[in-house]
This record gives structure tokens, C-alpha cells and sequence, in this order.
């Protein structure tokens, strides 16, 4: 009989949170569905997990345009609380991640798996190590932010619900709730640089500089915040950009029966809770107005 061995690959991180929370952020379902994924063009909807040896574990994965998706899946072989996990895949092959505590606040994880057949190793090994630094960027960005979220159900397409949102007009009408001189400087082009202006009572322009991370038109758009416009000029380091740069708003539009979902998902700072709480549901609002009147 003979048997072959297949290559084993490994992903890791050393993250700056204790073990206890490093733990946590991997196992729980509702933390997993927001960093389980290769590249922005793709996300998880869903995650289940049977934290036990025998336990089951499934997540969903799928293209952000709606093109693929598969299910992630298998069975925990061990489990030793914040030291390691031990699976087997749905293909039979086997996976472990190991907790190694580094100090109190630091811990290295080390996720050693089985390749399969089908892509290169090159490529199997970029693919889980995009994972691993999603998750080290996301438990890491836990302790700026907290990620809020807005629904609202628009009687149009998604195509249109999109255009509006975005368009330069729109935009200003729809974004005036949260100032009335609200509007976008630059492009929502994959990688463009765009600036969201405003001036306030004291006749300064104020706002955010960011960039378009992903623009997949009628599905999803992601804009992370880098600087800030003080006065009209760019700043980009300094204590105040340091709570707010990293910061993601996200658009998610789902159609169905010629109706679409839009959900927004927003980091905020502490200090900026309450006021996005209260305010971008109206924006919203605002937005499902001018959507359905047009």
C-alpha cells in the first residue's frame, strides 16, 4: 500500500491582546463572520461552531458580487482551552492553531494545515495568511472601535438604491442630516482617494480623507478613514487621527422582490456612539426617501 504525505503550510501572527481575548475572537461565530476572509472582494455571512472534541464547525464563504461561495466545514479532534485546536477537514485534511502567550498582552498564534491538490502551495499559503491578518488587524482594531450597525428595507433596486447613495447630488441631499453642507471630493473607484467635506457653524471645512477599499457596484462598498481635513488642510498623524484612523464604513445592498436591504456597518469611536446612533438612522431614512420618490 502506499501513502503520501501531503505538505503541511503554516499562517501566523503575534497579536497585541492577551490570550483570553486572542481565544475568544477566534472561536465566537460573531467575531469569525468579520474577519474570515482572503481579500475584501469576499466574506463570511455566517459561522457556526461545536466549541468541543467531536464539535462540528461550518462557515460560509462567498464572492461579495454573489458569483461563488462554499462552505468551510469539519470536525475538532482536541481542544485545550487558550492553548491549541486540533480539526479535521470536511477533505479529511487536518488543521491545528496554537495560543502562545507572549507576556500578558501579546500572543503568537500558529495555524499549521494540510495543502490541498488543487492550487499551488504559494497561493494556499497567501490565502490563510490574508486570513491570519485580518484577525490580528481585527482584534487588534477592537480596542479603538465598535462596530455599529444600521438596516433599513428600500422599495427599489439595488441598482438604483446604489446610485443614489453614491451619486454627487444624492449624496449631499441624503448626507445633509448630518451636516448641510455634506459632500464627497474625489471618486468611489476601487483605490481612489476621497475626501467628506463639510463646513461648520464657524465657516471651516472639516472632514475625512479616506479611500475606497473595495467598490463592487450594487453589492458592497468598504471606505477605510486615514486623516482628517482641519480647516481644509490634511492632517494624517497626531493624537486625534490616531482614534480614528483604520476606522471602515462599509455598504452592504441586498436585493430581493425588486426591493433591496442596504446595512451599513460603521467603527466609531466612544465618544462618537451616541451622535452616529442617532443620527445615521435618519440619514437613512432620508435616503429611503429620496430613493422611492424618484
Amino acid at each position: 500500500m502506499i501513502t503520501t504525505e501531503k505538505a503541511v503550510l503554516t499562517a501566523e501572527a503575534t497579536i497585541n491582546a492577551p490570550v483570553e481575548k486572542v481565544w475568544e475572537f477566534w472561536t465566537n461565530p460573531k467575531h469569525i463572520i468579520n474577519w474570515n476572509k482572503a481579500s475584501d472582494d469576499w466574506f463570511t455571512p455566517w459561522a457556526e461552531h461545536d466549541l468541543r472534541p467531536g464539535g462540528k464547525f461550518k462557515s460560509r464563504m462567498e464572492a461579495r458580487d454573489g458569483s461563488m461561495g462554499f462552505d468551510f466545514e469539519g470536525e475538532y479532534t482536541n481542544v485545550v482551552l487558550y492553548q491549541f485546536l486540533e480539526s479535521v477537514l470536511g477533505d479529511g485534511r487536518r488543521v491545528k492553531v496554537e495560543f502562545w502567550p507572549e507576556g500578558t498582552q501579546n500572543t503568537r498564534v500558529i495555524e499549521s494545515f494540510e495543502a490541498e491538490d488543487m492550487n499551488s502551495l504559494d497561493l494556499q499559503k497567501q490565502g490563510w495568511q490574508a486570513i491570519m491578518d485580518n484577525f490580528k488587524n481585527y482584534v487588534e482594531a477592537s480596542d479603538k472601535f465598535e462596530r455599529l450597525r444600521f438596516e433599513i428595507e428600500i422599495n427599489a433596486p439595488a441598482e438604483k438604491v446604489y446610485r443614489v447613495m453614491l451619486s454627487s447630488d444624492t449624496y449631499s441631499e441624503w448626507t445633509s442630516v448630518f451636516n448641510p453642507s455634506s459632500r464627497f471630493e474625489g471618486s468611489w473607484e476601487k483605490g481612489s482617494k476621497i475626501r467628506f467635506v463639510g463646513t461648520g457653524e464657524d465657516g471651516k471645512v472639516e472632514g475625512m480623507v479616506s479611500r475606497v477599499r473595495v467598490n463592487i457596484p450594487n453589492h458592497y462598498v468598504s471606505v477605510e478613514h486615514y486623516g482628517m481635513l482641519s480647516d481644509g488642510q490634511e492632517i494624517e498623524s497626531g493624537p486625534g487621527i490616531q482614534s480614528w484612523a483604520g476606522s471602515q464604513e462599509n455598504y452592504f445592498f441586498e436585493e430581493k422582490d425588486g426591493k433591496t436591504k442596504l446595512t451599513v456597518e460603521l467603527d466609531s469611536n466612544a465618544e462618537f456612539k451616541v451622535y452616529f446612533s442617532d443620527t445615521y438612522p435618519k440619514a437613512l431614512e432620508k435616503l429611503k426617501e429620496i430613493c422611492e420618490r424618484k
